[in-house]
């Protein structure tokens, strides 16, 4: 008896369907480190990652979507944390999946903590290093290496539950770069961070690029990116929209208007201050701080922190809504 065709909702047609319409999406710079071809993943019915072929060079990339648009099961793939349910990703030339030579040459910053809170940052790292096959004492010099990378030395004797959210961030950097990987991947690696922190980690990004690390950042929030290079790759609904040049990208974002939330010591006070500016939109309040809607991003951004310091009011709290990402992302698929 034959097999039904394939509806149009199935994995199965979605896979036949692009292989028709793939393309090869090409960033960063030199040779080639990374590539994937027809990638697709499925969680049952759901496709998280739908036909992405994608050549990937050196430098700092930036993959830009919103909230469940598929950019930590992309990244999963790319890595060989998942195994894709058609196609496949190499790391110069080799197969990436169920290879561990390949996974010696691949670090990885996750989203979601996964400590055991209990050891000291400097255990952590050096545990996790010696897994890579190093011995005991190359384990622990390459992890002191990383921890002061990563501005962590002073700190690096504390159990990891004392850590503040930034200083958690900081230690999964370090254990991927304990082993000194060719590629790095970080997935969302400012969420929860401070101004201070924040600045730290986008300035340690942009440097590995500088020094020929191939770099592949995923992120919601454009300016959060656009810090960190101008190559980047859209993606929502497991698809790639568009890639290239960060400011024509931006071009499309600035016709929208930009939302920040803001958390601060007396936010209304800051959001009387903000007002009074042409460029703000709108104001509405939470309970812990305020949403504010401006035409000028950019401005705004370096206004908040200059007006928060001038008026000694704490920002704890400096982030932006993906609306506007959402808008471009209709735009494109339009």
């Amino acid at each position: 008896m034959s097999s039904p065709a394939p509806t149009s909702d199935t994995p199965a047609a979605a896979a036949k369907k692009g292989a028709a319409t793939s393309e090869v999406t090409r960033v960063g710079r030199g040779d080639v480190v990374i590539a994937a071809r027809k990638l697709s993943y499925w969680y049952g019915q759901v496709i998280g990652v739908n036909d992405i072929s994608i050549d990937i060079g050196q430098g700092v990339v930036g993959l830009l979507g919103p909230n469940g648009a598929g950019k930590s099961t992309l990244l999963k793939c790319l890595t060989g944390q998942l195994r894709p349910a058609t196609g496949m990703t190499t790391l110069g030339g080799e197969r990436v999946w169920n290879n561990a030579a390949a996974f010696a040459k691949l670090g990885f910053v996750p989203e979601q903590d996964a400590f055991y809170e209990e050891m000291s940052g400097r255990a952590f790292v050096t545990h996790l290093t010696r897994l890579q096959g190093f011995s005991k004492s190359d384990a622990a010099t390459l992890a002191e290496e990383a921890i002061a990378t990563v501005s962590l030395s002073e700190q690096a004797h504390r159990p990891i539950r004392e850590y503040s959210k930034g200083m958690r961030q900081r230690i999964k950097i370090a254990q991927a770069l304990a082993h000194r990987p060719q590629v790095l991947f970080f997935d969302e690696p400012l969420t929860g961070t401070d101004p201070v922190g924040r600045r730290t980690i986008i300035d340690l990004i942009r440097k590995l690029g500088d020094k020929g690390r191939t770099v592949v950042v995923s992120s919601h929030i454009l300016h959060e990116v656009e810090a960190m290079t101008s190559d980047i790759v859209l993606i929502n609904r497991g698809r790639v929209l568009a890639d290239g040049n960060i400011y024509r990208i931006r071009e499309m974002i600035d016709e929208h208007p930009h939302r920040i939330y803001v958390e601060c010591e007396s936010p209304r006070k800051l959001a009387s201050l903000l007002s009074a500016f042409d460029d703000t939109l709108e104001l509405s309040f939470t309970e812990r701080g305020f949403f504010v809607s401006t035409s000028e991003p950019d401005l705004a951004y370096s206004r908040i922190a200059s007006l928060s310091v001038e008026h000694k009011l704490t920002l704890h709290a400096l982030t932006s809504s993906d609306n506007d990402l959402s808008a471009v992302f209709r735009y494109l698929v339009s």
